[in-house]
């Protein structure tokens, strides 16, 4: 049904091309027994055609015997996996959707698992020949184009290569600029039929996601390229990018929050290696104000997919930040976002060709953000191993960064036992003491690794500061994790001789797993270590330590520090110092007490500048001191 207007348009449009325009009936019957029909992707699915011709083969029953329908992601109508057409036809999808995921895990459909970038040269060389395609455009314009609107991805690779092509023409799909474009000459039939395209939307209350989203945003930077995956993970990734400069969008799916970054003016794609100015995207999938934004928008392209997922194309975007998500990682990297044990979920869509190019571009970066629990709470997404029959979406050479509720971890090239420690770190409290003993069941990390549950041992995030020293220098104040042993290790091995002697009064060098472990597993109620930290991409490089702990008998804390002798003088120990201050006044401590070799001068000096009642009392070459804090707290 045309709106009047359309109506008009296709009354000319039967005139310039009668030949184009025939019954449904007629149209269908060039469909033979045994053809692959592929329909157009998600929410480009020309839903009229699709119900037209489930109709046709219930009036037909035997017109049309097993035919193959490839679908990549059904979104709406999907009435060809209903039993009473299981002679005529069988699924096949290279991404499973909602609408046919039963059909997939109960083996009355098929899933054929590939990268999205993969597909149209499936159809190309004929290995997936495709005989009938129906599919979803615009009106033609005065030169007889049409556009593909939301869905360019793989379908303008079926039209190349179908036998048939039958096209419902809809008024109400946008004219997208870039490679979806056909000529009506390229359809075989045209049938006019005016519905709303299909709307993708995600409940944005979800506050888990938020605090992901807020995690893996600290990742990216002004200027930085971005592809956003789908979901309610990506979506909030996004929704914390609006204070961000000169983003860029280089992306298979073309979002409402990318939209909305494009209208705030955080993307405003002119630091883009190639295709500046210009936000690249395969296909749409949101609400109606999105199909709005993007109709006839020149600062948005829609490439076909074997473009946009080409991990060489990708790889040419200097500052390319991949985020996607996944149902579940183990303790090595392997992460699944498409099957569920041995259900098949969704697909391996374009998150592999996406993760692959970003880390081989020039300061690219991959995020992969999910959940610490399955959405009833039930069971950690965080895992020894993936479960039986899940499928490997990405192996683990190829996870970079990870993003949870808890916070972030970089994996690429650390060992199993520290992703395994990194990855603890980030899963929710409540399984942490059983994936640390599942670790040490199966010799992945140290035999006597020690852990204190519940809140006493929870890293307290709120903590994390960040600083700028009297010389200058950036510093990030962030309380020790359990999974800092590494940076410890080479922190302390990294000290003189002298500054190991100051800080220890002691002349022991050595520095094994059993010490460290007294550094970075506490009780955040009975002590504090703070580390002074400078943050170089995926890597952090501790430059001081400082740490405290509570005699609670008399209400005060031992306190000590060390700083790097190559960030010594920076004004780091001061930084160190006024903050341990301020959180031992917090839990409502009187002062410190501290030991100091008397010829160290330069803690006397700090100590004296916080403005301490201090107290001595010599013995043997050291100073005991006695440091009672002033009224109020420190401005923090």
């Amino acid at each position: 049904m045309a709106s009047r207007r359309g109506a008009r348009k296709y009354k000319g449009l039967k005139e310039r091309y009668p030949e184009k325009f025939a019954s449904e009936e007629r149209m269908f019957s060039h469909i033979r027994r045994g053809d692959r029909i592929f329909i157009g992707t998600a929410c480009g699915e020309p839903q009229y055609l699709v119900k037209a011709l489930t109709k046709y083969v219930s009036s037909h029953p035997k017109a049309i015997f097993d035919a193959e329908v490839v679908h990549v992601w059904t979104l709406g109508v999907a009435p060809y996996t209903d039993s009473k057409f299981e002679s005529n036809f069988r699924h096949n999808s290279f991404f499973v959707g909602r609408n046919t995921r039963e059909a997939v895990n109960a083996g009355t459909a098929d899933y054929t698992p590939i990268s999205l970038s993969s597909v149209p040269k499936l159809f190309y060389n004929g290995l997936v020949s495709i005989d009938v395609a129906l599919i979803q455009t615009s009106m033609p314009d005065e030169h007889g184009y049409m556009s593909l609107g939301v869905s360019v991805d793989i379908v303008k690779a079926a039209v190349k290569n179908a036998s048939l092509v039958i096209a419902q023409m809809n008024s109400l799909m946008p004219r997208v600029y870039g490679d979806g474009f056909i000529h009506v000459d390229e359809v075989d039939y045209m049938v006019p039929y005016d519905e709303p395209v299909l709307l993708y939307g995600l409940d944005d209350d979800d506050r888990v996601a938020d605090l992901v989203g807020s995690h893996a945003a600290r990742l990216i930077h002004d200027g930085d390229t971005l592809q956003v995956g789908y979901g309610s993970l990506a979506n909030a990734v996004v929704s914390h990018l609006h204070n961000k400069k000169h983003l860029g969008i280089h992306t298979e799916l073309m979002s409402d929050g990318i939209a909305k970054l494009m209208e705030s003016g955080a993307v405003d794609n002119s630091k883009k290696t190639i295709n500046r100015g210009k936000t690249v995207a395969s296909f749409c999938m949101g609400s109606a104000k999105l199909y709005k934004y993007i109709d006839n928008n020149l600062a948005i392209q829609f490439r076909t997919i074997d473009y946009t997922n080409n991990p060489l194309v990708i790889a040419r975007h200097d500052n390319m930040t991949s985020i996607n998500s996944a149902f579940q990682i183990d303790f090595t990297g392997q992460a699944t976002a498409e099957s569920i044990g041995h259900i098949f979920y969704s697909g391996i869509g374009g998150q592999t060709d996406f993760m692959r190019g970003s880390a081989l571009a020039r300061n690219g970066k991959t995020i992969l953000a999910l959940k610490s629990t399955s959405e009833d709470g039930k069971q950690s997404n965080i895992v020894p191993f993936l479960q039986q029959g899940a499928g490997v979406t990405l192996n683990r050479g190829d996870v970079h960064y990870v993003a949870t509720e808890y916070g972030v971890c970089y994996l690429h090239g650390k060992n199993i036992r520290e992703r395994t420690m990194d990855l603890i770190s980030l899963a929710h409290p409540r399984f942490r003491a059983q994936l640390l003993e599942e670790a040490k069941k199966y010799n992945l990390v140290y035999p006597d690794q020690a852990f204190i549950p519940g809140s006493r041992g929870e890293y307290p995030e709120a903590l994390e500061k960040y600083k700028t020293t009297k010389t200058s220098l950036e510093i990030l104040l962030r309380p020790v994790k359990i999974s800092d042993e590494p940076l410890l290790k080479d922190f302390f091995y990294s000290l003189s001789d002298d500054s190991m002697y100051h800080r220890f009064i002691s002349l022991r060098k050595d520095m094994p797993h059993s010490r460290l472990q007294d550094f970075v597993v506490i009780d955040y109620t009975k002590q504090m270590i703070i580390l002074a930290l400078i943050e170089k991409e995926e890597k952090e490089e501790i430059i001081g330590v400082g740490q405290y702990h509570i005699n609670g008998i008399i209400h005060t804390a031992d306190v000590a520090f060390v700083v790097k002798d190559n960030h010594q003088n920076e004004g780091v120990g001061s930084e160190l110092l006024s903050y341990l201050t301020y959180l031992a006044k917090k839990q409502g401590l009187l002062g410190f007490t501290a030991e100091v070799l008397m010829d160290n001068a330069h803690m006397f000096h700090l100590f004296n500048k916080m403005g301490f009642d201090i107290q001595k009392k010599r013995d043997k070459g050291i100073y005991e001191l006695k440091m009672i804090f002033g009224e109020g707290l420190n401005d923090q």
